[in-house]
């Protein structure tokens, strides 16, 4: 009785889990199809599927009309030149929170992440107005110093709760040793954290491939990513929804590789040290 219980119990998660997968996938399955529409089967009768003939003019035009690689190489730059600079700050600043922590470490814990909470619209004005005046517009590396910035907090929290789970004694015994401060952090602790470590790059890669605010409103031609890209499909005359939908799926589909070669490692990371 126990066992087929928990056969159907199995099961309905198994399905449940299935549904919510596919509801989430739907969208993104939608737009792919719709990209190999045309624009008046895509405007005609968007409730139909299957039902069209599917066509690559759409790719074509997009290409044509845009530069996809070189705002693809502008992601690729932003996504990981902000990730290693995230690192390089929140590396030692997660250090510090773990091992030596103060009686206000909690609260400045908390007050990073709540930064987060406020909507990127309120602080427009003065990024805006400070990355034009140090000539930094519409620039690689302003916007790397903005998304750095902006997803900070979280890498320093996700680091800091690795390195929690890191024993102390490990990296004592590094120093009993002999090991300098650089040579216990980069030789002991950065390599039993390593699954933590990928998962925060990789989420901040994701973050950051993603970010459409800051690249719309801080770029115009030389740094603009991809998000920037499909923007540039919507005009005053309307959205033509089969080149967008094709943009789309061009911007996004190197994430969505990357995010599937990559999960066993992200879901690896996220529950770094979660059973002991």
């Amino acid at each position: 009785m126990a066992r087929r219980v928990s056969r159907r119990h199995k099961w309905t998660t198994t399905i449940l889990a299935w549904s919510v997968a596919m509801l989430i996938f739907f969208p993104v399955l939608w737009t792919v199809q719709t990209s190999f529409k045309t624009e008046a089967q895509a405007i005609a009768d968007p409730s139909r599927f299957f039902d069209a003939a599917w066509t690559l003019e759409n790719y074509v035009t997009v290409q044509q009309r845009s530069d996809y690689f070189r705002h693809f190489w502008n992601s690729v730059v932003l996504s990981v030149g902000s990730t290693a600079a995230g690192l390089i700050m929140a590396v030692p600043a997660a250090w510090a929170m773990a091992f030596v922590p103060g009686r206000r470490t909690k609260s400045l814990l908390l007050w990073m992440l709540s930064t987060r909470m406020m909507p990127a619209v309120g602080a427009l004005v003065p990024v805006y107005l400070i990355v034009r005046d140090v000539g930094l517009l519409d620039t690689r590396l302003g916007l790397v110093l903005v998304l750095m910035l902006g997803n900070l907090p979280i890498i320093i929290w996700m680091l800091y709760t690795y390195f929690r789970e890191v024993p102390s004694e490990i990296l004592e015994a590094a120093r009993m040793d002999g090991a300098s401060l650089i040579a216990e952090v980069r030789t002991v602790l950065l390599p039993m954290a390593l699954p933590g470590l990928a998962s925060t790059c990789l989420l901040n890669i994701i973050l950051t491939w993603n970010e459409a605010f800051w690249t719309l409103n801080l770029t115009a031609v030389n740094a603009a990513p991809l998000t920037a890209f499909i923007a540039s499909y919507s005009s005053p005359e309307g959205l033509f929804y089969a080149k967008l939908s094709a943009a789309s799926t061009m911007a996004i589909a190197p994430i969505l590789v990357l995010g599937w070669i990559s999960q066993k490692q992200l879901v690896r990371g996220l529950t770094f040290g979660a059973v002991k």
